[in-house]
């Protein structure tokens, strides 16, 4: 029996985000790199190494493994977000 995770799991907890990203993604280096000049925590989760997560990540994008994808605290999701982006839905 296979066990997919749900997206309610990886909810992070106030002030940061959880990205789901590859290895190779160079937009998910880029976020990655911003988002630590900024000083804003973020939990990465590979969805290739980590059972059931391309699963979430197809859920959110009609059915796409695109990434990076985040999370928010409010439970809400973002496909490939700036900075910007990011900075506002944590200030929401």
């Amino acid at each position: 029996m296979t066990t997919t995770a749900s997206a309610t799991s990886y909810i992070p907890e106030a002030g940061t985000i959880t990205m789901f990203s590859t290895g190779w993604c160079g937009y998910c280096a880029r976020l990655k790199q911003q988002l630590t000049k900024d000083g804003i925590d973020f939990t990465e989760v590979n969805i290739e190494e980590v059972p059931g997560t391309a699963e979430i990540v197809e859920s959110v994008n009609g059915g796409n493994q695109t990434v990076p994808t985040v999370i928010y605290p409010d439970g809400s999701t973002a496909t490939n977000p700036s900075l910007a982006d990011v900075k506002a839905a944590l200030a929401r």
